[in-house]
């Protein structure tokens, strides 16, 4: 090999050795100041659409809850009628009502030709439910479980949109630290063509040599373009699990290596058994069971206690005449062909069917576990591997660049060392990444918060 230096070959080993750099500053038309990835899942939590839909679910449940439970109390109704008849009958009790009966007029008149009379009846009734056979306690109970099942619902959805929000900010920090590597290495090697042109116009060079550096800075500028593309699709997704303007940006803190997955899998499995997706099945299963108790109700008679008062005269809101009663009143269904014993049974095996479905939620959510501990601890291996791997490949290249600065190897055999090292930053990158969302999909597969994987999260 020629001792002299090649000054082109130089140059493309500048380029190619400059490692990966995350850009300092805000990225172009960002407004937001830097943003963690705890903070991002927490306002993912607060912001997130499917966060405040769930939540206003589990408020309209409560509601419900509240609704069932007001049946218990007396219900009031004002009524207030009005009308003008001569129906002898009618208008001989509407007299009565308003104390404006005469028994001289009566006999004086045609009992058969009566005059028409205005009548204005204002009346107040109070309805007091005492037994209902089960039924309005069952309708209580049942609200109350699907109300505690939104909570848990609410629970599980606010979970979920912080791992989404902490899956789009890893895309994030991941598109952008490659696109920082790109754009260093493309402005490095822009300064080197044109330098190279330089050395061409001197005669120093080649023209094929300044060719090939042309045609290695277009290839960057694609690369480069492609990148910058991906971060700006990464940040729509970003604004969007945040439930922030579509066009928005962030600079993130810098993506540190993820916390250690704890291990055994037991732990995991333990806390996935109360995982809030399940146990808001679970108060479900119990309203529907539940179901069965109430459809029982019709065998039983329902009592309920009325009092009723009425303000009668000649016109609405009138008060020439007075009445009240207060009346015990029992139903009692006897007979309806067998569609309540239908209903019975039809409510018996829907609670057994909905057992069965529970049972097997339970499985799939250990199963659900299981595979996400191994991929978590696979992702974990593979960044340890990437990471050595890198090492390894940084090693080799300052090795193999003083062999060359010896002239004891050829410069391919350097360009082919700097490839891979560059292939290596790649894979601790990619590596790094699923490293993190792995994490995070275990947490939640688990039951746990999704921050609690974490430095500085609780389990």
């Amino acid at each position: 090999m020629n001792g002299k230096r090649n000054p082109l070959v130089l140059l493309f080993l500048a380029a190619a050795m400059a490692g990966p750099t995350r850009a300092a500053e805000q990225p172009p038309g960002a407004a937001s100041p830097p943003l963690t990835l705890a903070a991002a899942m927490q306002k993912a939590r607060e912001s997130a659409r499917e966060v405040t839909a769930a939540q206003a679910r589990q408020g309209a449940a409560e509601a419900r809850a509240s609704q069932a439970k007001a049946m218990r109390l007396p219900s009031l109704n004002l009524t207030a009628l009005f009308l003008r008849t001569n129906n002898p009958a009618e208008a001989f009790a509407m007299k009565l009502n308003q104390g404006t009966f005469s028994f001289p007029d009566f006999v004086a008149s045609d009992p058969n030709d009566a005059a028409p009379l205005n009548t204005g009846i204002t009346r107040a009734e109070i309805a007091l439910p005492l037994f209902t056979g089960g039924e309005l306690s069952g309708r209580i109970d049942q609200a109350q479980l699907a109300a505690a099942a939104a909570s848990s619902t609410s629970t599980w959805v606010a979970d979920n949109a912080a791992l989404s929000a902490a899956e789009a900010y890893v895309m994030v920090a991941q598109a952008e630290e490659y696109a920082a590597l790109l754009h260093k290495s493309r402005d490095t090697v822009a300064a080197h063509v044109k330098l190279a042109g330089d050395y061409v116009a001197q005669g120093m060079l080649v023209r094929s040599e300044l060719l090939r550096a042309e045609v290695e800075l277009a290839r960057m500028d694609d690369l480069v373009t492609e990148a910058d593309g991906r971060v700006k699709i990464a940040n729509a997704n970003l604004a969007f699990r945040l439930g922030a303007a579509g066009g928005s940006s962030w600079a993130l803190a810098p993506l540190p290596d993820p916390r250690p997955v704890a291990a055994p899998m037991d732990g995991w499995l333990a806390t996935a058994a109360e995982r809030s997706d399940l146990g808001s099945a679970r108060k479900l299963l119990a309203a529907g069971e539940l179901e069965e108790k109430v459809k029982q109700a019709p065998f039983w008679p329902k009592l309920a206690l009325v009092a009723k008062g009425e303000l009668y005269g000649d016109k609405p809101f009138g008060s020439t005449g007075t009445s009240g009663s207060i009346m015990a009143v029992a139903t009692w269904n006897v007979f309806q062909g067998g569609a309540d014993r239908a209903a019975v049974i039809a409510a018996r095996e829907d609670a057994r069917a909905g057992r069965e479905d529970v049972a097997r939620f339970s499985e799939g959510v250990r199963l659900e576990v299981r595979k996400a501990f191994e991929e978590a601890k696979t992702a974990e291996a593979r960044h340890e591997t990437a990471k050595k791997a890198l090492e390894a490949a940084c090693e080799a290249e300052r090795i193999t660049n003083d062999r060359f600065r010896a002239g004891v190897v050829k410069t391919l055999d350097l360009l082919d060392v700097t490839t891979a090292r560059r292939e290596a930053e790649t894979r601790e990158l990619v590596a790094r990444a699923d490293a993190h969302t792995a994490a995070l999909r275990l947490a939640v597969k688990a039951g746990r918060r999704p921050e609690s994987v974490l430095y500085g999260g609780t389990e």
